[in-house]
C-alpha cells in the first residue's frame, strides 16, 4: 500500500532534480534547435518544420488536458475516507493515500489533505511540463530528419545530366551536403540531450517497473479481499500514468530511429546512380552510414516499443513472484 503510491512521488522527485540540475544545458540545446530551424530558408522545409511543430503542441495540449483530468479525480478521491462508516459510531478519518506523519493526522487532517493535495499537483506538474519539453524537442528533430530526406531528394531530382559547368557542380555538391549536415545535426542534438539525463532515464525505468509492480499489486488486493470500488481508482491511475509515460518515451525513441532510416530508403529510393561521378561519392558515404541502425542507448535500455513491451513484462514478472511471495 505504501509502495504503491511512494513510488509515484519518487518519480517525480527524479525528473523533477534532473532537470533543475540540467537548466543551464536545457536552455542551451533548445537555443541551438532554434537555430537550426531559424537557418530553413526553403519554403517546403518550413512548411515541414511548422507541421512537427504542430504535432508538438497537439500532444502538449491532450496531455495537458489529462493532467488536469488526473489530478482533479485524485484529489476527488483523497477528500473521500478511506472507511465509510455504516453506523453511527464515529471512525477516524484516513484518506486513500497511505502517508505517514509524525503528528496527530486525526486533529491535522485536513492540513495533510492540503499537503498531499498540493505535492501531487506539483507532481504531475513536472512530469507534463518536462514530458511535453522532451516531446517537442525531439519531434522537431524528427523534422530536421525528415528535411534531410527532402533535401536529397530535390539534390538527385534535378537534372544534373545537361549543362554541367564547374557552378551547377558546385551547386548540387551544396544540395546534398547541406543535407548531410542537417542530419548530423540532427544526431547531434539527439545525443547532446539524452547525454545529459541518462541517469534519470536509467533511474526512472526501474523506478517504473517498480512502481507498476506494486500497483499491480495493490489492485489484486483490492479484487480479492472486495474491499470498496473506489480504493481501486488510485493504483489503476498510477499504474495508467507510469504506462503513459512509458509508453510515450520509449515510442519518441523509436521515432527518431524510423525518422533516421527514412533518410537512407530516401537515399537508396532515388536514382542516385545516374548522378555524375562526384554526387555518387558523396551517396555511398550515405548508403554505408546507413547499413548501422541509429539507436538511443541509456544504460542497459534503448528506447523502443520493443523496450517498452520489455520492461512491461518486467513488471508483471515481478508482480507475480511478489504474489507468490505471500
Amino acid at each position: 500500500m505504501v509502495l504503491s503510491s511512494v513510488s509515484f512521488f519518487i518519480i517525480c522527485i527524479i525528473i523533477y532534480y534532473s532537470f533543475r540540475v540540467n537548466i543551464k544545458v536545457v536552455k542551451k540545446l533548445l537555443i541551438q534547435l532554434q537555430h537550426v530551424c531559424n537557418e530553413l530558408r526553403d519554403k517546403n522545409e518550413i512548411v515541414i518544420i511548422e507541421k512537427y511543430g504542430y504535432i508538438a503542441k497537439c500532444y502538449t495540449v491532450a496531455l495537458t488536458v489529462t493532467g488536469i483530468c488526473t489530478v482533479s479525480i485524485i484529489i476527488q478521491l483523497l477528500t473521500l475516507s478511506d472507511d465509510v462508516p455504516s453506523t453511527n459510531v464515529t471512525r477516524p478519518r484516513r484518506m486513500q493515500l497511505v502517508t505517514e506523519y509524525f503528528v496527530d493526522q486525526e486533529k491535522y487532517f485536513f492540513l495533510i489533505l492540503l499537503h498531499t493535495n498540493t505535492a501531487v499537483c506539483i507532481g504531475l506538474t513536472a512530469m507534463i511540463a518536462t514530458g511535453t519539453m522532451f516531446i517537442a524537442y525531439f519531434k522537431f528533430i524528427c523534422g530536421m530528419f525528415k528535411i534531410s530526406s527532402y533535401r536529397i531528394e530535390r539534390a538527385v531530382k534535378i537534372n544534373i545530366l545537361q549543362n554541367i559547368t564547374l557552378k551547377n557542380k558546385t551547386l548540387r555538391s551544396e544540395d546534398l551536403i547541406s543535407a548531410v549536415d542537417i542530419h548530423r545535426q540532427a544526431i547531434q542534438l539527439s545525443k547532446q540531450f539524452v547525454s545529459k539525463f541518462v541517469i534519470m532515464f536509467f533511474c526512472l525505468a526501474y523506478v517504473f517497473v517498480i512502481a507498476l509492480c506494486f500497483n499491480f499489486v495493490r489492485i489484486f488486493q483490492i479484487v480479492c479481499t472486495k474491499q470498496a470500488a473506489t480504493k481501486i481508482i488510485l493504483p489503476i491511475l498510477c499504474a495508467s500514468i507510469n504506462i503513459l509515460y512509458l509508453f510515450i518515451s520509449n515510442y519518441l525513441g523509436q521515432n527518431l530511429t524510423d525518422y533516421n532510416n527514412c533518410v537512407f530508403d530516401t537515399v537508396y529510393r532515388v536514382e542516385w546512380y545516374v548522378t555524375p561521378l562526384h554526387i555518387q561519392r558523396i551517396i555511398l558515404f550515405l548508403l554505408l552510414k546507413g547499413a548501422k541502425n541509429y539507436t538511443l542507448n541509456i544504460g542497459f535500455f534503448t528506447p523502443s516499443l520493443e523496450c517498452f513491451a520489455m520492461l512491461v513484462k518486467a513488471s508483471v514478472s515481478y508482480f507475480t513472484v511478489v504474489l507468490s511471495t505471500q
